[in-house]
């Protein structure tokens, strides 16, 4: 799938939940000719806004041996070394450092970025400055770990922007160990990470561009279920990608990833059948959990797939539930896209009486 890359640098800011600080960002991703040109630019540009801002700063303690006191007295460790003989003694000591595991994060992808074929001179060049101005960070061999550990703050929760995009360079810059050359692979070819980035992308996105629904994800339980405590346990687990509720209608929207929008068997087209059962399970237990309480809103649902080539518009009435399977042209314009998702709520109408069932 062939995605144009102002709309890879959109995806991100939606899915991330960072659309405010990538707009502070100043860069073109127009201008940008590959994936890697477009995460080192945007590196180039969040790490110089962060200096401009100032670097965080925290305590850090440091083990450290001395001839007077400071910090904390380590007795066990003084005793055991045997350093009072020597007139020393062994201290821990806070102190306040540029030293952080989220500076240790940027400055490693600076470095592994600098070692990536492809970059252009100039670029090459200011990430080189930036990685030279982090002089008082630590170099580090980046590991997941180092992502888990990072604390983030009101006062510093303008690295989350930043620390996503390096967390997406750590996971698709694949490093030759022998050379220390790097290069990107293709992450728009792995299917489970797009899946999760459109998912979060769709989910975002409504919850911050419309204003008639309420947008969450539910974790629903089978309804009307007769089996022992063990048995019901084992019944895989149903959360929605997103929720939509307003005062007069949900809407249940499943996201999907695939290269090919419908499935193909013996020559033979159509709907994945795996996405749509799953999709109508949802709308049942649904309808039986709102029935309980009295709730008699109509509940539809919407399977949309990603697509940069023919588009897929599909309605159902199935058990007196609408179901719409659609694609999302991301082959466009992101004006395009923006307007392709208000519409797909705008096209559901509320529901009408039913005179007739489609059967699954």
């Amino acid at each position: 799938m062939t995605i144009p890359i102002q709309n890879i640098y959109y995806l991100l800011c939606y899915a991330w939940d960072r659309l405010e600080e990538g707009e502070i960002v100043s860069v073109s991703p127009e201008d940008c000719k590959t994936t890697a040109e477009l995460f080192a630019r945007v590196l180039d540009s969040g790490v110089t806004h962060l200096l401009k801002r100032g670097l965080d700063r925290d305590y850090i303690s440091e083990e450290v041996e001395t001839c007077s006191l400071r910090g904390k007295f380590d007795v066990t460790t003084t005793i055991k070394q045997n350093l009072l003989r020597k007139s020393r003694v062994h201290c821990v000591v806070d102190s306040f450092s540029y030293d952080v595991t989220h500076n240790r994060i940027i400055k490693a992808t600076l470095r592994n970025l600098l070692r990536c074929r492809g970059l252009d001179r100039d670029l090459r060049d200011r990430l080189l400055r930036l990685y030279r101005r982090l002089h008082d960070v630590s170099d580090i061999k980046l590991t997941a770990k180092d992502f888990d550990s990072v604390q983030l703050h009101r006062n510093n929760a303008w690295y989350g922007f930043i620390l996503q995009l390096c967390r997406l360079i750590y996971d698709n810059l694949l490093i030759n160990e022998e050379t220390g050359d790097s290069q990107f692979r293709d992450f728009l070819r792995d299917e489970r990470q797009m899946a999760r980035l459109f998912e979060n992308f769709v989910f975002n996105f409504y919850r911050q561009e419309q204003s008639e629904f309420t947008v969450k994800s539910e974790l629903l339980r089978w309804q009307g279920v007769d089996a022992t405590v063990e048995d019901e346990s084992l019944l895989p687990s149903m959360r929605t990608d997103v929720s939509l509720d307003s005062s007069t209608r949900k809407i249940v929207l499943d996201t999907k990833y695939y290269k090919d929008s419908l499935q193909s068997f013996h020559g033979n087209s159509s709907v994945h059948s795996g996405n749509l059962y799953q999709l109508f399970a949802y709308l049942k237990n649904f309808q039986l959990k709102n029935q309980e309480r009295g709730d008699l809103r109509p509940i539809d649902g919407i399977l949309l797939y990603p697509t940069t080539g023919e588009s897929l518009s599909l309605n159902y009435q199935i058990q007196g539930h609408r179901m719409r399977i659609l694609t999302l042209n991301l082959n466009t314009s992101w004006q395009n896209i923006r307007q392709q998702l208000l519409t797909i709520l705008e096209l559901i109408p509320l529901h009408q009486p039913t005179l007739g069932h489609t059967e699954l």
